[in-house]
């Protein structure tokens, strides 16, 4: 252990050339190295830069060996992107930094100490699936009714205390269920038991263990606390309760930590994170400088200027105004659209437009609040032949839940397929094992037919036993009850009661993962995607073909995803699509009591806009399909606290403008009438329909009205007879 900082031979002053390119915060943050420094970095101000630089900059100064700076990042991706950075800055010298994530270097620093958490240094760390399945044999050996307190719902809440910093013993009152029959810490605490029998801990531990090692053990804490002369962490608007306490501990010795953040960026308060640990940083380090980064090197003026109007309307935020030498640049374009295929449509012909004038694809991007919004905009781009990619998550039509409900509605339409079969056969659970599956696929084989005929005669022999062969049986008679179905109910409607009937959405609903509510999203999704098909066969088609058509990853393509995928990213052209209320700010946050959520919110609008270098579009529509119903929808508040004089409005104002947004409450429960002329002509609905109209389909061709049912139709078509369509399929004639 070395005790003071050895004499490393100064670096020959070309070294210093690192600091001629920074601009005055830049340099400063770079240069304050003694004492608490807070660098409040705005988005694309070169925050990156600065921390590598002061890295290096340490270490040229020889103020430290590298094994005695602490930096730690969020992401294994941003370590690595830091070490070349200091590498290229300064060669080998970096060789030997404790520079990683807040897991990897708790990981080095439990296997030096395990015996002091009851654990053998080669203790093995459980992923998430393997906590779930935990905490489910804890579940059985209790006798405790998991159909009531679901593993999964268990292991969250487990999860969040130990993000918390805590133990089964310091667990508060206020955080536990007012339900006296919750068995969450009852299970906390057998959990850690086994977990030291096993000889193993989870990512909570990981923190968690060395909080712990840390507080019983003052020579431990003194060593570390006194190798690391500099601690410096990256994104502190994102750490939780744990990763702040790990962090005040080792940084009490020198008191030497910077910080490095934008409060105005923090969006992961769902699943943790403290926007508070940035706020309060001068209470926690009252001798603390607070440096400013706030000149933007990505976006223009115009983009800037709305962010910054947007985000001044939160209340808990230090605040920073962005500022860029660029020239002037395009104005934020504000798209009122009458429905979502419209939205969609209008976005893929500005890519195409852009994409004429020799933009590149890859530096467009359409951003969304939620995953299940993708599905419109992928099916338009393969309808224009546009390749895209989907960031942070598969295209929608091969999501795990989506493949499921296919899967069952393309045996509906076609009971050969025994791929579909084996896929749901026992999703949801029926008590259907392999060894079942093995009888019917041989049986399959011998016979030569599918595994749906093979089962129906099987059903009349003594091969199948017990509540295998029931299910089996129950299965079936779903299966022919949909068949018969499939000619009296639209797709959707009988998509819907599919998921209903099989339990399959009722699996989701049980499931209390965080990834569940996004599933249930995606499935309404799909079914409102049925909704604009006549058949379950043209939808099933249309699917094929998108799927092969996504078969080529491509790295000239759009880029899809959510805005929390977005973050670090930037685009010449950013779409933001769907700012409407109850979607963005999503309906949580404006049924929430405490205005946390909707400043989250607003912070996530705030990182959707700096994505764009050049050109935000922002769009909403006054009609949406959602959970396979129409509805009218309000324009997002946060368009009303954009500046009018930075916007370019491509819609009547009556559309959007509201003399407050502060009632929100009684706003979003006050239904919207919106007029045709309300809208903006490329985003018109289609002309009102009468009985004997003369209409136009792209693929039934002409046909005349014969009967008017809201925004259906039903056409007599010359060449296809009788057809129920929507009135945004056809045009009159």
């Amino acid at each position: 252990m070395l005790s003071s900082v050895a004499i490393i031979p100064p670096i020959e002053d070309k070294v210093y050339d690192y600091l001629k390119d920074l601009n005055e915060p830049q340099r400063q943050a770079v240069e304050k190295l003694e004492g608490s420094v807070l660098v409040l970095a705005g988005a694309g101000t070169g925050k990156t830069r600065v921390l590598t630089t002061r890295v290096a900059h340490i270490l040229t100064l020889a103020k430290a060996w590298p094994s005695q700076i602490l930096a730690v990042t969020f992401t294994n991706k941003a370590s690595h992107e830091m070490r070349a950075r200091i590498a290229h800055l300064i060669g080998n010298s970096a060789e030997g930094l404790w520079l990683g994530t807040f897991h990897a270097l708790s990981v080095r620093i439990l296997r030096s100490h395990a015996e002091l958490a009851g654990l053998k240094s080669n203790f093995t760390i459980l992923d998430a699936d393997d906590q779930v399945r935990l905490v489910k044999q804890i579940l059985k050996a209790e006798n405790i009714d998991e159909k009531r307190w679901p593993p999964r719902l268990i292991q969250t809440i487990i999860s969040r205390w130990k993000d918390r910093g805590y133990l089964p013993h310091k667990v508060p009152e206020y955080e536990l269920s007012q339900d006296s029959a919750n068995p969450a810490l009852t299970i906390y605490k057998i959990y850690q038991e086994r977990l030291k029998t096993l000889n193993a801990v989870d990512f909570g531990d990981l923190l968690l263990h060395c909080i712990t090692i840390f507080s019983a053990h003052s020579d431990v804490l003194k060593r570390y606390q006194q190798q690391f002369r500099y601690v410096m962490v990256d994104e502190y608007q994102d750490t939780n309760v744990a990763q702040y306490l790990w962090l005040r501990l080792l940084a009490m010795g020198h008191n030497n930590i910077c910080c490095v953040g934008d409060d105005d960026q923090s969006i992961y308060g769902w699943r943790g994170a403290e926007v508070a640990n940035i706020l309060r940083f001068e209470k926690d380090f009252p001798d603390a400088v607070v440096i400013r980064l706030e000149q933007n090197y990505r976006s223009t003026p115009e983009i800037l200027g709305a962010a910054a109007a947007l985000i001044a309307h939160n209340k808990d935020r230090l605040g920073k105004t962005l500022w860029t030498t660029q020239e002037t640049g395009e104005k934020i374009s504000l798209y009122g659209l009458w429905d979502g295929e419209s939205e969609a449509r209008f976005v893929g012909e500005e890519i195409e437009r852009w994409q004429r004038a020799k933009e590149s694809l890859a530096s467009m991007a359409i951003l969304v609040r939620a995953g299940h919004q993708t599905r419109e905009f992928e099916d338009r781009l393969i309808t224009l032949a546009i390749p895209y990619r989907v960031i942070g998550g598969p295209k929608f039509y091969e999501r795990m839940e989506v493949r499921d409900a296919l899967a069952y509605l393309r045996l509906i339409v076609q009971p050969e397929d025994s791929l579909s079969f084996e896929r749901i056969i026992n999703t949801p659970r029926r008590g259907i094992g392999n060894s079942t599956l093995q009888i019917l696929n041989q049986f399959a084989r011998l016979e030569q037919i599918s595994l749906v005929h093979a089962t129906g005669k099987l059903l009349g022999t003594d091969e199948l036993k017990g509540a295998a062969k029931n299910s089996l049986r129950r299965f079936l008679t779903d299966l022919e009850h949909w068949q018969r179905c499939l000619q009296t109910m639209t797709p959707a409607e009988l998509a819907q009661m599919v998921l209903d009937e099989s339990g399959y959405t009722q699996m989701w609903m049980q499931d209390k993962s965080a990834e569940a509510p996004g599933r249930l999203e995606n499935l309404k999704e799909l079914v409102s995607a049925l909704d604009e098909f006549q058949s379950l066969g043209d939808f099933l088609e249309h699917v094929s073909l998108v799927m092969d058509n996504n078969s080529a990853a491509q790295s000239e393509a759009v880029s899809i995803m959510t805005l929390h995928s977005a973050k670090g990213l930037e685009f010449n052209t950013v779409f933001l699509a769907g700012w409407e209320e109850g979607i963005f700010p999503n309906a949580r946050s404006l049924d929430a009591e405490a205005r946390e959520g909707l400043e989250e919110e607003r912070r996530l609008a705030y990182v959707g806009l700096t994505r764009a270098r050049k050109r935000v579009y922002i769009s909403f529509v006054a009609n949406r399909r959602l959970h396979g119903l129409w509805q009218s929808s309000l324009p997002s508040r946060f368009i009303d606290e954009l500046p009018k004089d930075l916007v370019d409005i491509h819609t009547q104002p009556g559309l959007f403008a509201r003399r407050s947004y502060e009632e929100e409450e009684q706003r979003i429960k006050k239904p919207l009438h919106l007029s045709s002329s309300a809208l903006s002509p490329a985003s018109m609905p289609r002309a009102l329909y009468q009985v004997r109209d003369r209409v136009f389909h792209l693929k039934f061709g002409y046909g005349q009205v014969v009967e008017v049912m809201g925004d259906k139709l039903e056409v007599d078509f010359e060449h296809s007879g009788l057809k129920k369509v929507m009135t945004s399929f056809v045009e009159k004639k």
